[in-house]
């Protein structure tokens, strides 16, 4: 059978048998077709070559062709096209609500409902949006958040009546940004204490968008005014303490801040995910409910044995045991070598790359 160094695998060829890591563990099954983000596993596992069907210039070009096809056939998945919807519609509501006029408020949730029919298709810790750009990023974002919260939600047992309201709350709780000085928005450095109390009054510029809008309920126009409201008080507008928040908007605030870590900004880089979870859970002494962060915690993390991750020192091992009193630090099997995060502490998960 004819073998290619990794080096020379171009995405499209076809394995003619299992690919096994140095553990004997099998990394791709016989009849894959390789895509660009599996020969960087391969790299990341230091394997040097791999067996591929024997293909001659013609046959390797329709291989090619099925594999662009496959491709394209992920990005039509109806998640990936209600999510693409999802996104032109917001950009053209954002333009409306900057020009004062009324928001589409049934075509907004009936777009919704489109893409929460396909939740199954969106996990928390892994997804990431196509073809993004930062010039996008409220916009994504607020898609993000929409999903995570509708998400959390059920996860702590929110009423089937109350989700798709967590999740509108959740996809316009950034609106009042159409009204903040958009260079501000967009400045690379850090933000004077002036142009930081402009962009504070985007919770109440959203509130007063959304308070007149039919179809949403109170819970979810308080999402806009609340989701940078604290548990201590120490939040705003109006820093109100935990028995003033909406829970809708407790849900919001978590998705909210992962969110805005975890995807990269104008003036700021994304995070690793596990690292803001770690984060999160520091915030929940006394800023973020601490129940609904736990939940939001070990639910995002509960990946099965045999997940592939990315090690801050770039090193690629295997999640082999999950503690649940440590769930965002796992033992990774790295070449036969289990490191475990929960003591040795100066390495963190940077990615999730998938299931072996």
């Amino acid at each position: 059978m004819p073998m290619m160094a990794v080096a020379q695998l171009k995405y499209g060829e076809r394995l003619s048998e299992n690919v096994l890591t140095k553990l004997g563990n099998i990394l791709f099954y016989k009849g894959k077709v390789v895509s660009e983000r599996d020969i960087e596993i391969l790299k990341a596992f230091l394997i040097q070559s791999v067996p591929i069907e024997s293909k001659n210039g013609a046959d390797n070009e329709e291989l090619v062709e099925e594999s662009k096809t496959k491709e394209d056939a992920i990005v039509i998945h109806p998640f990936y096209l209600e999510y693409h919807n999802m996104l032109n519609l917001l950009r053209h509501v954002y333009n409306l609500a900057n020009g004062g006029q009324s928001l589409p408020i049934l075509d907004i949730r009936t777009r919704l409902e489109a893409l929460l029919l396909h939740i199954e298709q969106y996990k928390v810790l892994t997804f990431s949006p196509r073809n993004a750009n930062i010039g996008d990023y409220i916009y994504h974002k607020s898609i993000m958040v929409s999903l995570s919260s509708y998400t959390l939600a059920k996860w702590i047992g929110v009423p089937q009546k109350d989700l798709l309201q967590v999740a509108l709350g959740g996809l316009l709780h950034d609106i009042g940004n159409v009204k903040v000085d958009q260079l501000i928005l967009a400045k690379k450095k850090a933000l004077t204490h002036s142009e930081m109390d402009e962009v504070k009054k985007h919770t109440i510029a959203g509130y007063a968008i959304l308070k007149n809008v039919p179809a949403l309920t109170e819970g979810a126009k308080l999402c806009a005014l609340q989701h940078h409201e604290r548990e201590d008080g120490s939040g705003y507008p109006l820093g109100v303490k935990s028995d003033k928040i909406h829970s809708f908007a407790k849900i919001v605030a978590i998705s909210d801040i992962y969110h805005a870590m975890t995807n990269d900004r104008v003036y700021k880089s994304s995070m690793s995910p596990y690292l803001v979870l770690e984060q999160l859970f520091t915030e929940s002494f006394g800023k973020l409910d601490p129940s609904m962060v736990q939940v939001f915690i070990n639910r995002t993390t509960q990946f099965g044995h045999g997940t592939l991750v990315k090690l801050s020192d770039n090193r690629v091992g295997e999640i082999v045991f999950s503690d649940r009193s440590n769930p965002t630090r796992p033992w990774v099997n790295v070449n036969g070598s289990i490191v475990n995060l929960a003591t040795e502490r100066t390495l963190f998960i940077k990615d999730v790359i998938g299931l072996i």
